[in-house]
């Protein structure tokens, strides 16, 4: 990753990190706001920023994108390559983190559409165990490949999956098909819908905070 990510952290000894990844055409300031709200102790966040890419639905229009978008529904055709790239960018991060003396099973990925769509894809085939997942207003991108993708080691690595009632970036019924595959392959999926569009929400943030203080407890 080229860029530098935003690092917050608190002032005393660090045992976790939190990866969190921003949505499409935004950058790692995005976040700043929700993370000073959620005031962990001990936990480092890092806030990448993606790349600057063309981006088809938005007339080639270059903004920062983890993968290009072609169409209204995200699914519909996918850009494999460019999230297998934002894929390894994520690695590397996670791997930056580990040589820093946080264990895998101290690293959540977090991320917000895109992003989060980024986050999910690279947690469900990561090859050592994390300590959870924040999909927010998201969905599963290349899903057909995660049967055979998939790693065993992050089966039961909690997924905290959530999306607005009202939103009209990624559909419900987009999130709710992640949702159901996940579900069928026997992830463990904390759902939560919010009356929102495409956003976060007070009630969001607070239950972030907690599912996070659940799993880095200690």
């Amino acid at each position: 990753m080229t860029e530098k990510p935003i690092e917050i952290a608190p002032n005393d000894p660090i045992n976790a990190s939190v990866i969190w990844l921003h949505g499409l055409g935004a950058d790692g300031n995005d976040f700043v706001p929700v993370v000073k709200m959620l005031n962990l102790p001990h936990v480092r966040f890092i806030l990448p920023h993606a790349p600057y890419r063309k981006v088809t639905r938005n007339n080639g229009y270059e903004m920062r994108a983890w993968y290009d978008v072609y169409g209204l529904t995200p699914i519909s055709r996918e850009d494999a390559i460019g999230i297998k790239e934002s894929q390894l960018q994520i690695e590397q991060l996670i791997a930056q983190e580990i040589s820093r003396g946080i264990p895998t099973e101290r690293i959540v990925l977090a991320g917000f559409s895109q992003g989060g769509a980024i986050a999910l894809h690279t947690a469900l085939r990561y090859t050592e165990k994390l300590a959870g997942v924040l999909a927010l207003s998201t969905y599963l991108p290349l899903r057909d490949s995660l049967a055979t993708e998939k790693t065993d080691v992050n089966q039961q690595t909690p997924i905290f999956m959530a999306l607005g009632s009202d939103d009209a970036v990624i559909s419900l019924e987009t999130c709710q098909a992640s949702l159901n595959l996940l579900q069928a392959q026997n992830y463990r999926i904390d759902w939560h819908e919010y009356a929102m569009e495409h956003s976060l929400c007070a009630q969001e943030i607070e239950d972030i905070k907690q599912f996070l203080l659940s799993i880095l407890k200690g």
